[in-house]
């Protein structure tokens, strides 16, 4: 009896120590997991039993990622979608986005499916369950889309202003990785952002042109490209402040334009509703006559 009730404790306490072995809270993290947030560039890899958030996560997400890429591309989104998320500095990666959006799609299905059994036609239910879940997948896109154009007009805009400060800069005696880490640390823009991660590269031994052609193949904005082709002179000339001048007086002139054309366009766009709000009474007045004169020549 005794030996049957040490082995069954031995047993419990084996089970026990098993069972709590993988719980989070209980456990001891490995070496690799502990010396993992010191490492750049490395996500934090999840850990946790067969059924926990992580490992459903770990399946979910490269179908997530799979499924959102075919849907996007089939509607036209030819623009891979980490250079976006990168874009406007985005927490999310793309496995992180795809999920939540297909979250997202899944609520969005479960909607239609509860509308589609409150009584509707059969047709529009029908049109709600297959659109619902499409809908919610393409409202998440054009948001990131919408914030993604948004960055690029705000550095377009901003981009001037920020060359005049570099050449005020090198004029002054900067180099040109001061002069980057200068305006990154005190500027508030978006170029002020993106100068932060192109500072943070330069540090960790990034070459300086390197760095710079990397925030131009971000943003993609043509005034960006051509202020960087400047700066990657900076070895080979003397005189890169009066460069970045001239390079800076050609972006005001090329924002004038544009805003010019902005401001054309608007004033056009206000002449649709004054026209149609005058052709249609003229109209009314010319019909009444005419259809009176046609009815006197019928009845003649």
């Amino acid at each position: 009896m005794t030996r049957a009730l040490v082995g069954a404790g031995l047993a419990l306490w084996v089970g026990a120590t098993l069972l709590l072995a993988g719980t989070r809270w209980f456990s001891r993290p490995s070496l690799a997991e502990r010396l993992r947030p010191f490492h750049t560039g490395a996500e934090r890899a999840a850990r946790g039993g067969v059924l926990s958030v992580e490992s459903v996560r770990d399946v979910i997400g490269p179908l997530a990622r799979s499924i959102g890429d075919r849907v996007a591309g089939a509607f036209g989104v030819t623009e891979q979608l980490e250079l976006r998320l990168r874009r406007v500095h985005s927490p999310l990666d793309v496995t992180g986005f795809r999920t939540r959006q297909l979250a997202w799609s899944g609520v969005g299905l479960l909607g239609g499916m509860l509308l589609a059994g409150a009584g509707v036609p059969l047709a529009f239910g029908l049109v709600c369950v297959a659109g619902a879940p499409l809908l919610a997948f393409l409202v998440v896109e054009q948001r990131l889309a919408e914030a993604s154009q948004r960055w690029q007009r705000t550095v377009a805009q901003e981009l001037p202003v920020i060359s005049e400060q570099l050449a005020m800069l090198l004029n002054a005696g900067y180099s040109l990785g001061a002069a980057i880490s200068r305006i990154a640390g005190r500027g508030k823009g978006c170029c002020a952002q993106d100068l932060r991660m192109v500072a943070n590269r330069i540090r960790q031994g990034v070459g300086e042109g390197v760095a710079l052609r990397e925030w131009a193949e971000v943003v993609r904005v043509d005034g960006l490209d051509r202020l960087v082709a400047v700066l990657a002179l900076n070895r080979e000339t003397s005189d890169l402040g009066r460069l970045v001048s001239t390079e800076a007086r050609q972006a005001r002139r090329d924002l004038q334009r544009r805003t010019t054309e902005v401001m054309e366009k608007r004033a056009q766009q206000v002449w649709v509703p004054v026209t149609v709000a005058t052709l249609v009474p003229g109209v009314i007045l010319l019909a009444v006559p005419f259809l009176a004169a046609l009815r006197l020549f019928s009845n003649a």
